[in-house]
């Protein structure tokens, strides 16, 4: 393990939390987007997009951690975006006639984005943001005290 390694973690998780806000904000910007995707000669709603995440370590590694250790290793990598997946929950429908995408009963369907929803992701990764800033500035700090020893 190097020196380094607490800050990597912590700049891991910055980037990761980063993204899920972007993901949010994102959501929150189409949550009214009726003409999302072109299928099929039809369009389909904008869907609500989700990051998954993994930690940011290989098979052979964590494997390898188990069989030296023979338990669950608590040193990590940090995290990593495993992809942005879309969210498989059925589509809102509204009953407006007028609107240009309106079936033929006079049905509109509406993006799966719950605007509420997206605020406690983007407030969750805030605060997960700011708490990898407090390790990496902990970090940093130890660091720095250890060069002054040196001295």
């Amino acid at each position: 393990m190097s020196i380094f390694h607490s800050m990597n973690t912590s700049a891991s998780g910055l980037t990761v939390q980063r993204l899920r806000m972007d993901i949010a904000s994102s959501n929150i910007a189409n949550a009214d987007t009726t003409r999302g995707r072109f299928v099929n000669g039809e369009w389909l709603p904008y869907r609500r997009k989700m990051v998954a995440l993994k930690t940011n370590e290989s098979q052979f590694t964590h494997f390898l951690r188990q069989a030296i250790h023979n338990k669950n290793s608590t040193i990590g990598n940090g995290v990593k975006a495993a992809g942005i997946v879309d969210d498989q929950t059925p589509f809102k429908t509204l009953y407006q006639p007028e609107h240009p995408d309106a079936d033929e009963n006079g049905y509109v369907r509406l993006p799966n984005v719950d605007p509420l929803k997206e605020m406690v992701d983007i407030m969750s990764a805030s605060r997960s943001y700011e708490a990898n800033i407090t390790a990496l500035n902990a970090s940093k700090g130890m660091l720095v005290k250890a060069l002054e020893i040196g001295k």
